[in-house]
């Protein structure tokens, strides 16, 4: 029978319940467990398709072509699996299946209430993974902060099945603050005692409680937070601050958190957790052999949530090669003919961020021309790729106008236009072109070097594309289309002929990189950065010169 693990947060946001969730779902699996996790997020938006980044990060893209919460990427990224549509419920989609289901009249006339109507709909969907018989364990992520009046939902539907369920199917895990007063010097447990208090209040009862903390809980401390808090004492975890988030499930792993949940749950038989791998990834990716300077050229540099996926593909990565990516944030609106040498000279390697809206892509558009006429390594994805179009039909092509109708409506070489069902489409939640799809790769080609198969897949998530009017001319200039689609004929990859390494992408790889495996356009993007800042360095350095004679 499946069980059920549910994580709240208190006191404040932005805690890490996702990375907490995920750690330990990884410990779990590491056990031989089958394990899946949900997010469960109170915002009445539908998705998150239609946010604006700074909103709420980036949009995390499923295989099935979901659009949902960037924690998602965090579970796949940790357990190495796909999740799908089921693995992430807002209350805009909650409220959109009663409302439906009430124009249908399928409560026959009775009134339709948040309890128990909401409620209920909110507890089929906790339920419905763990009813396929797929997984031993589903653990649900409620977003928000206890206390929250949109959240308030959710945790009466926990409640609910908290004492519908029996004890041993059913834990609840609430991750809260444990703040440091520099001027007391001493942690407080105050903040924790007043969020599970507030629990209580609303019927709903922790079994156990993890503790966000800068400084280690000592054994007086954790006695009082479960005193106050009814929890035994070895049921309050530390989470001390990690260097990386990828520390946090060996750190989960020496508080027992696991074993404390398997106990609880009265599951027996489990084997040792096998982590070999994790550890040796961490200790590549403590102990690099190089370093390197990559610029991320994007508008929501701000916000690095924004391109969240990016920058673990690069960690993912970078231990790979052994060695550290230094991150360069580039704000592509303040990018110009006069100052690009001073802004991206220094770097090893440039990926051009994606994007929509015309703010900011004249910048991009002067950052690919750098790197390719600098022959720096550059890798565009979606937009960057776009940008790379009409950088090169500008250029190198002639075609001063060379735009896209995203940004120009009314440009003379639309080398980037609207793909054609799109251009139909009014409603904008939910309808580009979402989720996976293959993709054809020539042979002898960097594309081909890099994944070593002619057909691969990868996520999308876009509306306009490289418009097929112009292959012709691109190819005969240099700028040949390494991928397409099988079906279509839409171009995926383009890449340069005589560049070490300038390649686009029209889907979303970083989408798909995990810690076991890391995506290999990033890979291969990394190891030809650091043969560019290799050989950079045998420019400026005589001595270096020397030695290799």
């Amino acid at each position: 029978m499946t069980k059920y693990i549910f994580v709240t947060g208190g006191v404040t946001s932005s805690l890490g319940k996702g990375i907490i969730a995920a750690s330990l779902a990884k410990l779990l699996q590491s056990r031989g467990l089958k394990v899946t996790i949900q997010k469960f997020d109170p915002y009445i938006n539908v998705d998150p398709g239609t946010l604006n980044p700074y909103e709420h990060g980036e949009c995390y893209v499923t295989e099935d072509g979901a659009e949902t919460d960037l924690d998602l990427g965090h579970y796949e990224r940790f357990l190495n699996i796909h999740t799908s549509q089921a693995n992430n419920v807002t209350t805009g989609r909650i409220y959109q299946t009663v409302i439906n289901k009430e124009r249908e009249g399928a409560y026959l006339g009775k009134t339709v209430q948040v309890v128990p109507h909401i409620t209920d709909e909110i507890k089929r969907r906790m339920l419905l993974l763990g009813q396929s018989g797929e997984y031993d364990i589903v653990i649900t992520e409620i977003g928000g902060t206890i206390g929250d009046i949109e959240s308030l939902p959710f945790v009466e539907a926990v409640r609910q099945l908290q004492w519908e369920m029996e004890e041993e199917d059913c834990l609840v895990v609430h991750l809260t603050l444990i703040p440091y007063l520099k001027a007391a010097k001493e942690l407080k447990t105050k903040p924790t005692q007043h969020s599970v208090k507030l629990m209580s209040e609303n019927g709903l009862h922790p079994d156990i409680i993890v503790c966000r903390t800068e400084h280690s809980l000592n054994m007086e401390l954790r006695k009082k937070i479960a005193l106050f808090c009814n929890v035994k004492t070895e049921a309050v975890i530390e989470a001390i601050d990690a260097n990386s988030i990828y520390e946090v499930p060996l750190k989960m792993l020496q508080e027992g958190l696991d074993v404390i949940v398997l106990k609880k749950l009265h599951i027996n038989g489990y084997s040792a957790p096998q982590l070999n791998k994790w550890k040796g990834f961490l200790d590549k990716l403590k102990n690099p052999n190089s370093k390197i300077n990559i610029g991320l050229i994007g508008k929501y540099i701000e916000l690095q949530d924004a391109y969240k996926s990016i920058l673990e593909s690069f960690v993912h990565a970078a231990a790979i090669n052994e060695c550290k990516v230094q991150i360069v944030n580039v704000h592509s609106e303040f990018i110009t003919e006069d100052n690009v040498n001073e802004k991206l000279g220094h770097l090893d390697g440039l990926l051009v961020a994606p994007g929509f809206g015309l703010r900011g892509v004249e910048g991009k558009i002067i950052a690919v021309k750098f790197a390719r006429e600098n022959q720096l390594p550059f890798f565009g994805i979606c937009l960057g790729m776009q940008m790379a179009a009409i950088e090169f039909a500008r250029n190198v092509l002639g075609l001063k106008d060379a735009h896209s109708t995203e940004m120009d409506v009314t440009t003379a070489n639309p080398v980037i236009d609207l793909m054609e069902e799109q251009k139909k489409v009014t409603a904008k939640g939910g309808t580009m072109r979402l989720g996976s799809y293959p993709c054809e790769i020539k042979p002898d080609t960097l594309a081909y070097n890099i994944y070593g198969k002619p057909i691969i897949t990868e996520r999308h998530r876009h509306r306009w594309e490289f418009n097929n009017k112009y292959l012709q001319q691109f190819e005969e200039a240099g700028m040949m289309a390494s991928g397409k689609n099988p079906g279509i004929g839409l171009v995926e990859i383009i890449e340069l002929t005589n560049h070490p390494f300038f390649l686009g992408v029209q889907f979303h790889p970083e989408l798909k990189s995990t810690v076991e495996n890391p995506q290999p356009i990033f890979v291969a993007f990394i190891k030809a950065a650091k043969e560019f800042a290799d050989k950079k360095n045998l420019v400026s350095n005589p001595l270096l010169q020397s030695e290799m004679i």
